[in-house]
């Protein structure tokens, strides 16, 4: 993972419309970068459809949401259009954007190792420094207290922290 203020790196991938979408034309914003294993996953689906439903807010906050994977941009407008999503995908199939995000890994699963991605979000400065980041990241967590049950929504930690960030 990136440390919390460095310079995040370059990209430039093609969006859901095969759009080129570059880094270099989002400096002075707030970006939220959230890297996903795969379209149309439960998990995945949820982190989307939370982002979309939390979309305005975030636009309040003057802040981009791009959720990169190494689906197509066919596949990421077919995910768009099936979810109702209002956000915008990239789409990395070398994995070039996520090697130098740190989220392409080594990973087990029943006791097999492959390379894939960890889920993991970043909130990138106007200056284009990383102001905060997640890893391994929980899109929902069952949590109980004092025997109250509730659920931490990932993308709800982020709009706080965004909002944090910038009131600070």
């Amino acid at each position: 993972m990136l440390e919390i203020g460095t310079v995040a790196p370059d990209f430039c991938l093609e969006n859901q419309d095969e759009v080129e979408i570059c880094s270099r034309d989002l400096k002075g914003k707030w970006i939220v970068l959230y890297f996903y294993p795969k379209d149309n996953t439960p998990g995945c689906t949820t982190e989307a459809c939370d982002f979309t439903e939390q979309l305005p807010e975030f636009q309040g906050l003057k802040a981009a949401i791009f959720g990169v994977s190494a689906d197509s941009p066919k596949v990421h407008r077919s995910f768009i259009e099936k979810q109702s999503l209002k956000i915008t995908l990239l789409s990395d199939p070398e994995h070039t954007m996520m090697e130098d995000y740190g989220v392409w890994a080594l990973k087990k699963n029943y006791g097999k190792e492959y390379m894939g991605i960890v889920r993991t979000t970043y909130i990138i400065d106007p200056q284009g420094k990383v102001a905060a980041a997640w890893g391994n990241v929980k899109v929902r967590q069952k949590r109980s207290k004092n025997g109250e049950k509730y659920e931490i929504v990932h993308v709800e930690e982020v709009k706080k922290k965004l909002a944090e960030l910038q009131n600070s």
